[in-house]
């Protein structure tokens, strides 16, 4: 570096976001209480929090968001994203998981979700932030 070049610092938050799919092909999907993109429909997640690792936080949001329980240790991770402009609040980096649960698993809103509902793979909504990105790593997952 020069005299004159100096490095630059920004903040970057950490997240975690659930694939929740069924055994018969269905994924579970929250409908966002607020903004960003308030009212589109989206996966299950949220900030890590102090303390937390990523497949904990994982876990947790989606108990708060869907009332789904799954023990952590029974995540798949299956990739991280982290590009700029993902989210428009700002930088943020989430890593995401897996879950593969019962077809009659129920699913209830919660936390910041208006509604949770499952979804055929073959015909799901416009999503938020890239989690149409998240859902094709999610497929290709699960037919491996």
């Amino acid at each position: 570096m020069t005299e004159t070049e100096t490095e630059t610092f920004e903040s970057i938050r950490l997240t975690a976001d659930v694939v929740v799919a069924t055994e018969d092909g269905r994924v579970l999907l929250i409908e966002r209480g607020w903004d960003p993109f308030k009212g589109r429909w989206a996966l299950p997640g949220g900030h890590v929090d102090a303390g937390e690792t990523s497949r904990q936080a994982a876990a947790r949001e989606l108990a708060e968001e869907a009332g789904v329980l799954v023990d952590p240790a029974t995540l798949r991770q299956i990739g991280t994203w982290d590009a700029p402009g993902r989210d428009p609040r700002g930088r943020y980096v989430t890593v995401a998981y897996l879950a593969v649960v019962p077809a009659d698993t129920t699913a209830v809103a919660g936390d910041d979700a208006t509604k949770a509902d499952w979804w055929p793979y073959d015909s799901l909504p416009p999503l938020a932030f890239d989690h149409d990105a998240i859902l094709d790593a999610a497929r290709d997952t699960l037919s491996s």
